[in-house]
């Protein structure tokens, strides 16, 4: 007997999952092919509430449905108070998430295109150590439940992560950069010539002076600034009551040239799909508009919580039960020429990476980190890679006062994308 058809007469909601998972990998290590791996991964997941209380079971095993049944029931016995009704079928947007030209790349062509970034990069500096990862996944899945909601979504994630290592006596230089896309990218080498520019620019080391400056975030830089705000934002935190947004929506937080949106149906992108892990349409959600808080993202179960509705932010995986997580998470661009933000800095720094992002109190909104990549701005211009810095702050302070928002963009990671971000002033700590 099917799972969902036997569940229904033992709970009154029930809710399976059916995942699999294709990926392929291959490996540079050092400027050498390393490995190559194929892995395939199939399970079912399921979810009932039964006389009020959630249950969860998940497993491999197709032949031990029963088993997975008792699980999810018995579990339900001694799980959290299920305060939400799972979803009934409702229209979504479509999404492009799959491409055969991505489903379909096989090992020697992913083994050509790792030797073709090489081939950028180590004519430009014959003593960088160089890893590559590149992987391609065929994921789908299908949701259904006791309401006769049917979902199947299918992706072809494709990700190309590159590291730079330059040792130069006591100079270590580590640069990192990522693409991520779930269609075919005619440009899928441009990350790598974004970084042998960078490559290009360090090669000149300069000095400046510790203490208070204008600091430019670049995209990747922006990550300091933006995960606290993704923490901030979400439902699971402000039910919890550890959000530093808790109550404020409607008011004006940051500067009017801070716009955040989370938006899971832009076709292509990694975290995109016509619904969420639940069942629930994916949409377009303003966070916040013009330096005023919109909203926060919730889960089925972190919105009845909190008393509101789902943003269609539900996430899981086979072993885990759904939670709200970011789709793709956007700080939207803003009206100046990167060139014309570089020119009104006098005296000051381009934050490329930093080291340890993540660490300290990120609740709080605070962040203290060494610096992995920054350039000097002198008079305009970059004149050169600075070492031995850190910036620390709190993005709830600094985001009240942004200097600038270039128009220019970049992906960062996969799902997050940023401009450049200028702050007026920070203190910027180092060897003077």
């Amino acid at each position: 007997m099917d799972i969902l058809t036997q569940l229904k007469k033992q709970a009154e909601q029930v809710e399976v999952l059916d995942l699999r998972n294709e990926k392929t990998s291959v490996e540079y290590e050092a400027n050498q092919l390393k490995t190559c791996t194929v892995a395939e991964t199939r399970g079912t997941a399921v979810r009932v509430i039964r006389k009020g209380r959630l249950g969860f079971a998940a497993s491999t095993d197709s032949q031990a449905l029963d088993k997975l049944s008792a699980n999810a029931l018995e579990s339900a016995a001694y799980g959290d108070e299920a305060p939400f009704s799972f979803p009934a079928q409702q229209p979504a947007q479509s999404v492009q998430t799959y491409d055969p030209a991505v489903a379909e790349l096989p090992i020697p062509r992913l083994v050509e295109i790792g030797r073709e970034i090489l081939d950028l990069i180590l004519p430009v500096e014959a003593q960088a150590r160089v890893n590559i990862s590149l992987e391609r996944s065929l994921v789908s899945a299908d949701i259904r439940n006791h309401t006769g909601l049917e979902v199947s979504f299918q992706t072809s994630p494709l990700s190309i992560g590159v590291e730079i290592d330059l040792i130069q006596g006591d100079d270590v230089l580590i640069l990192y950069d990522q693409l991520g896309t779930t269609v075919w990218d005619k440009d899928y080498k441009d990350f790598a010539r974004r970084l042998v520019e960078k490559l290009k620019m360090a090669r000149t080391v300069t000095t400046i002076q510790p203490g208070r400056m204008p600091v430019l975030f670049a995209p990747n830089g922006v990550l300091a600034l933006a995960l606290p705000l993704s923490v901030g934002l979400n439902g699971k935190e402000v039910y919890k009551g550890t959000s530093p947004m808790i109550g404020k929506a409607g008011e004006k937080l940051f500067d009017d040239k801070v716009t955040i949106v989370d938006d899971g149906t832009l076709d292509g992108k990694f975290a995109s799909a016509s619904y969420d892990d639940e069942g629930m349409p994916h949409r377009r959600n303003a966070l916040v508009e013009g330096g005023v808080l919109k909203g926060f993202i919730y889960d089925l179960k972190t919105a009845a919580q909190s008393g509101t509705a789902s943003t269609g932010n539900a996430s899981r995986g086979l072993f885990n039960p759904p939670e709200p997580s970011f789709t793709n998470f956007l700080i939207q661009p803003g009206q100046t020429a990167l060139k014309d933000i570089l020119k009104g800095i006098d005296h000051g720094i381009v934050v490329e990476d930093l080291l340890g992002i993540g660490q300290g109190n990120i609740i709080s909104g605070a962040f203290s980190n060494p610096l992995a990549l920054a350039f000097k701005v002198e008079k305009g211009e970059i004149v050169g890679r600075v070492k031995d810095l850190s910036i620390a702050g709190n993005v709830y302070e600094l985001l009240k006062d942004v200097g600038a928002v270039s128009r220019e963009t970049q992906w960062v990671y996969n799902t997050f994308n940023a401009p450049y971000v200028l702050i007026p002033e920070m203190n910027v700590a180092g060897k003077s």
